[in-house]
């Protein structure tokens, strides 16, 4: 089982490939994602084990040198971020939604665990960055007072950083719009 979650930022993508390649060598990790992401930056976002996936972010951070603008390591992460990432989520009824909207993946992925440990609310995805300018976003689900918890919590943990765009919670959202978002 997958306990911790850690993630390089880099922005270069031929250097971000090595540091992948490494990182998954460095750790028994499994890997997330690995990939672009806009503006021309490079993602590498690895799970498993505590020892492991901090094994795997000091390899990363060796190679990484002077390319790395990021990083990121949760070490007991609420399971919920991981299907959330790959957009698997599967949310029958939602009596509201919340939407965190950030500058960095890395922003996206605090929040997101701390939203998902504050209360009773369902992530539906993190969004990382692709085609979205380097933007990043949560989308949640809930009951409208949970929800609206959920999202001031992961606000609060990464309001410091400067990276919030906005942060929405839509009571009662429409159906069509639900068939767009899950």
């Amino acid at each position: 089982m997958n306990n911790a979650i850690g993630l390089l930022e880099l922005r270069s993508i031929a250097e971000g490939i090595k540091t992948a390649d490494v990182m998954v060598k460095a750790g028994d990790v499994e890997l997330f994602f690995c990939g672009t992401a806009c503006p021309g930056k490079f993602l590498v976002l690895v799970g498993g084990q505590v020892g492991a996936v901090k094994s795997a972010l000091n390899g990363g951070r060796q190679v990484a040198e002077e390319w790395l603008v990021d990083e990121m390591l949760i070490p007991n992460v609420h399971q919920s971020v991981f299907p959330a990432i790959s957009a698997t989520t599967n949310v029958s009824d939602a009596k509201a939604i919340g939407i965190i909207e950030t500058y960095s993946v890395a922003a996206s992925i605090l929040a997101a665990d701390k939203a998902a440990k504050s209360g009773n609310v369902e992530l539906i995805e993190v969004r990382l960055a692709k085609g979205m300018g380097g933007k990043s976003f949560v989308l949640l689900a809930g009951e409208v007072g949970a929800v609206k918890a959920a999202v001031a919590a992961g606000v609060e943990v990464v309001k410091d950083h400067g990276v919030i765009v906005s942060h929405v919670v839509i009571s009662g959202p429409d159906k069509a719009v639900m068939n767009h978002l899950i």
